[in-house]
């Protein structure tokens, strides 16, 4: 398992290059960069049919800057001069933690005061350049085609997303949140997968009504990129062995032999979070492997994931009735997951005498809309053909 960056380089060039870069992180961001090629794709095919309008934005140019935007510029350069001059002071401490060194209250006050002089004086200069091209204050207008909401979609799709994801998260694992709130809740680790959907969902379909454009087209265009963008994550869930991997693998005499036996049956070592038994000779962080093999779930759920992704982008251009693709997607993703479920391990519920995990209740339930979707659409054919 890979951490860090610089542990994937260290084993392939060996040499030492101290990033501060965790591998699940990397993999998240792989995963942003192709969920938006794929979004800019889809939202300008959207546009060739004339399923997504352009809209018109007015913006006051030559204004001048509110009290509220000037307090925010210094919040933020404070902030980002706080942390970023301690980095440079203590690079060594950043790159062995860097989730710990951002969280803790580690900083320099000398930075974050350059930040705020850094920030206001580039607030200023944009003010100061609009004002000597326009006179006064001017509304003004510029179209804004489809494509170009990508940037606002992702942002609003990862803060909430992410806000979600967290929720259903610690209600998933209440007792953890109760003994350490601050761990469970600033952590980078915890995300669950349909929490952070749901939440997501509100937040796109809140800004799709806000600039005008149908929630059913925003919806079926972001399809495809999130099975995309789920599998490329799960890729650095296995990397970086974050614990989102099975139970322990039970094949016995019967381990398939076609492949090799780390795609059926792995022990994580170097995993992110410590796990297991320490790894004899291993000095550093990091120096864990699991006592017995686990199903690797989080590659299976990658490869999943990506054929997903390939199957929905096949089928786009022949699905022309709103809301019918996303709805594709709900039952494909609640079906992968809702399987995976029974060999991962996570926290169980005991309901009507049964186990049952909140993914495999949640992965349920998406099946059910995406049916429940699909019949629906098709029924109203003629009136989604024309949304």
């Amino acid at each position: 398992m890979y951490p860090r960056i610089s542990d994937l380089i260290a084993d392939i060039f060996g040499i030492n290059v101290p990033l501060p870069i965790q591998s699940f992180g990397f993999f998240v961001a792989l995963a942003f960069v192709a969920v938006s090629f794929v979004l800019v794709a889809e939202l300008k095919r959207k546009e060739k049919l004339g399923k997504i309008p352009t809209t018109v934005k007015r913006t006051l140019r030559g204004g001048h800057i509110k009290v509220v935007e000037w307090i925010i510029g210094a919040i933020i350069g404070f902030a980002l001069g706080f942390k970023l001059f301690e980095t440079l002071l203590d690079y060594t401490a950043f790159v062995n933690n860097p989730q710990e060194f951002i969280l803790s209250a580690r900083g320099s006050i000398f930075g974050g005061f350059l930040g705020v002089a850094i920030s206001l004086g580039l607030k200023y200069w944009t003010y100061y350049k609009e004002k000597k091209k326009y006179k006064q204050p001017t509304w003004e207008e510029t179209v804004v085609r489809p494509h170009e909401h990508t940037a606002n979609l992702i942002v609003y799709g990862a803060i909430f997303g992410l806000i979600g994801s967290k929720i259903f998260h610690n209600l998933e694992y209440i007792d953890e949140f109760f003994k350490d709130p601050i761990e469970a809740l600033f952590s980078f680790s915890g995300l669950t997968f349909y929490g952070g959907l749901f939440v997501a969902a509100i937040a796109l379909i809140w800004y799709a009504n806000k600039n005008k454009i149908k929630p059913l087209h925003i919806m079926d265009t972001t399809a495809p990129g999130l099975a995309l963008g789920y599998g490329v994550g799960r890729v650095g869930c296995h990397v970086s062995g974050d614990g989102d991997w099975g139970i322990v693998a039970n094949w016995g005499d019967k381990l398939p032999n076609f492949l090799p036996e780390w795609f059926w049956q792995y022990r994580f070592p170097h995993n992110v979070i410590n796990e297991g038994i320490p790894i004899e000779g291993c000095v550093g962080h990091n120096c864990f492997i699991l006592e017995n093999p686990v199903y690797p779930t989080a590659m299976w759920e990658a490869i999943l994931g990506i054929l997903i992704f390939v199957f929905l982008w096949s089928i786009r251009k022949r699905i022309n009735i709103a809301g019918v693709m996303f709805s594709i997607y709900m039952i494909l993703q609640g079906i992968e997951r809702f399987f995976i479920e029974k060999i991962r391990v996570n926290s169980v519920y005991h309901i009507l005498g049964r186990e049952i995990t909140q993914a495999e209740i949640i992965s349920f339930v998406s099946i059910m809309i995406g049916v429940v979707g699909v019949i629906y659409f098709y029924k109203n054919k003629k009136r989604f053909l024309e949304y």
